[in-house]
C-alpha cells in the first residue's frame, strides 16, 4: 500500500484510535459523555451569557437578516432591505441560520445571535471529538475547554459576522480530512469538500486559506494508491466548486435588471468582489471601494505587517495567549513522531499535527502579511488550531514523559500572559502575578513528576492548566460581559489603543457605543457626523452630517424618527434611502421596513447612480432621504466615480427637497419638492 512521502506501516483504526489511554484517564463511556456534556453546557452558559447586551451587534448584518426574514428573494441573495436594492459585501451563507431564526422567533436581538451561539458549541464539540480520537478524552477536553475561554472566539460567538460559520466550517473540514486519511475513505474527503464550498459562501476566499495545506497533505499521505488518491481529489474539487460555485452561477446569470446590485464591487459581479474587494485586495492592500482607501505596502492603517503582528499590542490579547505554546508543541510533538511507525496510532498523530498545523501556520502567515483590511477579530480563525495543537502536544509530551519541555513550555506561557496582561495595567493589576506565580509553581512541579505519586502529578497537570488558561478566561469573562456593536469590535477589557481599523474598543454600554481611536464620531446623537452633530473634518454631506456618520456603528433612532419612516410606508418600495449601510440598517432595524443603502456599506458603491435615484423619486418610490453620513471610500486608485455618487445624490437632495428635522435627525421629504 502506497501512502506517498510519509509511508504508514499499517491502515489507521476504522471507530478507535490505537492509542493507549492517557494518565488520569477513566475508561467508562458514561464518564466521557458526561465530561463531554459538561463542557458544552460550560461553553453555552458562557456564551448565552448577558448575550441581549449588544442589541443587534453589527447593524450591516442584522438588517440583512432582517430583510431576509421579509422576503426569500432578499434571503436568497443577502439583500440589505427587503426592496433588494443592494446585498451585502460577503455572500449570504451566514444570514441563512439568522434569517430562518427569525422567520421562526421574529426579529430580536437573541433571534440573531443564538444561533451564532450554537454555531460556537458546535465547534467546540467537533473540536474535542477530533481530537480525542487519536489523543483521548482529556486531551479533548482541554482542547474544547482552550477554544471556549479564547478571547476572541468568546466576542465571534456572540456575533453576527460571518466569521462564526467560517469557523465551525473549518474545524469541520479538518475533521473530515482527518477521517478520510484514516482509510483513504472517499466519503469524508467529500464532506470536507463540502466545507470548504460551504465556507467560501460564507466569507468567499478566506474559506480557501487552509485548503492548500490539507490537499498536499492527503495527496502525500493518504494510505492509497497514487492513482486513486488523484482520483480522490479531483472528485473532492468537483464536490468544492458545485457546492460553493451553484450560488455564484446563478448571481451571475440572473439578469442585473431584477436581482440587487453587488454590494463591495464597483461592476455588479460577484466574481469581482471575490477576487478584487475580497480577494486579493486585501492581501495587496490595493480594495478599490475599500473603507478610506487601501493599507497600501506593510499595512499602512491596518497596521504594520510582519512575523509579530498576531503578537502586538492590538491583536495579541485577542488570539496570542496560547499561540507561543502551540508552536512549541507543533515542532516538539514532530520531532518525536519523526518516526511514527514505531508505536501504534502514531502514523495518525503525526497526520493530526501536520493537518492542524499547516492550517495554523497558513493562516498565520497570510494574516501576519496581508496589508489589506484586517481587523483583530479575524484571528477567530486561529482559535481552534491553536486549541487543538495545545491539547494534543501536551497530551504527547506527558505520554513520553517529556516534562522538562512541559515545564518550560508552562512557565513560558505563564510569562507571556504577564506580558499581555501588562498591556492593561489598570485592568485587575493583581492577576499578571497571579498567573505568572501559578505558571512557575507548575512548572516546578511538573519537573518532579517522575518522583511523586499519581495524585501529585494530576494536580501538576491540573495547575499548569489552570495557569494557562485563566488570564485568557479572564479576558473572556470582560468579553461576555461588555456589549460590542459596529463594525470594528475587540475582545477583553479597553487598554492597548490601535490605529486605524484595529483601535475600536469595546466598553459597557448600549450596541453600537463602541469608536474606533483617530476617527471622529460614530453617528451617535450629538457626535460630529451623527444625528444632531455637525462637522468633524470629513466633507459634509447635507446638513452638514460628516464624520463617520454611522459609517461603522449604527445611528440612534428616536421614536419620532422611526414613526415618520413608519407612516405610509406601505406606499413606498423603500420608506427612506441613507448613504452607507450602517445609516441604513440603523433604521430599517427600528422600523422593520425597506431602508435603501445609497453606496452599499462604504457609502462608494456606484448603487444607485443619480439617474437612476431621480428615476426612484419621480416614480414614487422613497419617501425620506436620511442626512447623515457621507461616502468615504475607494481604495488606491480607484473609486473616485463611485464616491461621486453619492455625494451627487447628497447634494441634489439637499438642492430640490424640503429639510424637516424629525426628533434629533434632518430628513429630505422626497415628496415635497423645494
Amino acid at each position: 500500500m502506497s501512502a506517498g512521502i510519509f509511508p504508514l506501516s499499517r491502515p489507521f483504526p476504522q471507530r478507535r484510535s490505537a492509542a493507549p489511554p492517557r494518565a488520569g484517564e477513566t475508561p467508562g463511556p458514561p464518564t466521557g459523555r458526561l465530561a463531554l456534556a459538561a463542557l458544552l453546557l460550560a461553553t453555552g452558559v458562557l456564551y448565552l451569557w448577558n448575550l441581549s447586551a449588544s442589541g443587534y451587534a453589527n447593524q450591516f448584518y442584522a438588517a440583512a437578516t432582517q430583510a431576509g426574514s421579509a422576503s426569500w428573494k432578499a434571503f436568497f441573495f443577502g439583500s440589505s432591505d427587503a426592496a433588494n436594492a443592494i446585498t451585502v459585501d460577503k455572500p449570504p451563507a451566514s444570514l441563512w441560520p439568522m434569517g430562518l431564526s427569525v422567520r421562526v422567533f421574529g426579529l430580536s436581538s437573541w433571534a440573531i445571535l443564538v444561533p451564532e451561539v450554537l454555531m460556537g458549541v458546535a465547534t467546540v464539540g467537533v473540536l474535542y471529538a477530533t481530537v480525542r480520537r487519536s489523543f483521548g478524552r482529556a486531551a479533548g477536553l482541554l482542547a474544547g475547554a482552550v477554544l471556549a475561554v479564547t478571547p476572541v472566539a468568546a466576542l465571534m460567538f456572540r456575533f453576527d459576522n460571518p466569521d462564526a460559520l467560517l469557523c465551525l466550517l473549518m474545524v469541520c473540514a479538518v475533521a473530515c480530512v482527518l477521517r478520510a486519511l484514516e482509510g483513504a475513505r472517499t466519503r469524508w474527503l467529500l464532506l470536507a469538500a463540502l466545507c470548504f464550498g460551504l465556507g467560501f459562501l460564507t466569507k468567499t476566499l478566506q474559506a480557501w486559506l487552509i485548503l492548500p495545506a490539507l490537499a498536499l497533505l492527503y495527496a502525500f499521505c493518504a494510505p492509497a494508491a497514487p492513482l486513486r488518491r488523484v482520483r480522490q481529489l479531483l472528485l473532492a474539487g468537483l464536490v468544492l466548486v458545485v457546492s460553493g460555485g451553484w450560488w455564484v452561477a446563478a448571481v451571475e446569470l440572473w439578469p442585473a435588471s431584477s436581482r440587487p446590485y453587488i454590494g463591495g464591487s464597483q461592476h455588479n459581479s460577484f466574481l469581482e468582489l471575490t477576487f478584487g474587494y475580497n480577494g486579493l485586495g486585501r492581501i495587496d492592500g490595493n480594495e478599490t471601494g475599500s473603507v478610506g482607501g487601501g493599507g497600501g505596502p506593510g499595512g499602512g492603517r491596518w497596521g504594520d505587517t510582519g512575523l509579530t503582528r498576531m503578537f502586538n499590542a492590538s491583536t495579541g490579547g485577542q488570539i496570542s495567549w496560547l499561540l507561543p505554546a502551540a508552536l512549541v508543541l507543533l515542532v516538539a510533538a514532530l520531532w518525536l513522531l519523526r518516526r511514527a511507525a514505531r508505536r501504534p496510532g502514531d502514523d495518525g498523530r503525526r497526520l493530526a499535527f501536520l493537518a492542524w498545523g499547516g492550517a495554523l501556520s497558513m493562516t498565520f502567515a497570510v494574516f501576519s502579511f496581508m496589508s489589506g483590511i484586517f481587523h483583530e477579530y479575524y484571528t477567530v480563525a486561529l482559535a481552534p488550531y491553536v486549541a487543538a495543537l495545545v491539547a494534543m502536544g501536551a497530551a504527547l509530551l506527558w505520554e513520553r514523559r517529556a516534562h522538562a519541555l512541559l515545564s518550560l513550555v508552562t512557565v513560558g506561557t505563564a510569562g507571556w500572559a504577564y506580558v499581555l496582561l501588562d498591556r492593561t495595567p489598570h485592568w485587575l493589576p493583581w492577576l499578571k502575578w497571579a498567573v505568572l506565580a501559578a505558571g512557575v509553581l507548575a512548572g516546578g512541579a511538573l519537573l518532579l513528576v517522575r518522583r511523586t505519586g499519581k495524585g501529585f502529578a494530576r494536580g501538576a497537570a491540573v495547575l499548569a492548566a489552570g495557569s494557562a488558561l485563566a488570564a485568557p478566561f479572564a479576558y473572556t469573562l470582560n468579553t461576555v460581559n461588555t456589549a460590542h456593536g459596529g463594525s470594528i469590535v475587540t475582545a477583553g477589557p479597553a487598554g492597548a489603543r490601535g490605529h486605524f481599523g484595529q483601535g475600536a474598543r469595546s466598553r459597557p454600554g448600549k450596541p453600537g457605543d463602541e469608536r474606533p481611536i483617530g476617527f471622529p464620531g460614530t453617528g451617535g446623537p450629538g457626535a460630529p457626523g451623527g444625528p444632531g452633530g455637525g462637522r468633524s473634518g470629513w466633507p459634509g454631506g447635507p446638513g452638514g452630517a460628516g464624520g463617520m456618520g454611522g459609517l461603522l456603528g449604527g445611528q440612534k433612532v428616536s421614536a419620532a424618527a422611526a414613526a415618520a419612516l413608519k407612516r405610509d410606508a406601505g406606499s413606498y418600495t423603500w420608506a427612506a434611502a441613507a448613504v452607507g449601510s450602517q445609516n441604513a440598517a440603523s433604521y430599517q432595524l427600528a422600523t422593520q421596513v425597506p431602508v435603501m443603502s445609497v453606496g452599499g456599506f462604504n457609502g462608494s458603491d456606484p448603487s444607485p447612480t443619480l439617474r437612476q435615484f431621480q428615476a426612484y423619486v419621480k416614480a414614487g418610490k422613497v419617501h425620506w432621504f436620511i442626512a447623515s453620513g457621507e461616502s468615504r471610500g475607494g481604495g488606491r486608485g480607484g473609486g473616485r466615480e463611485a464616491r461621486g455618487h453619492s455625494a451627487e445624490i447628497s447634494s441634489w437632495v439637499a438642492a430640490h427637497f424640503a429639510k424637516v428635522t424629525v426628533g434629533t435627525a434632518t430628513f429630505y421629504d422626497l415628496t415635497k419638492a423645494r
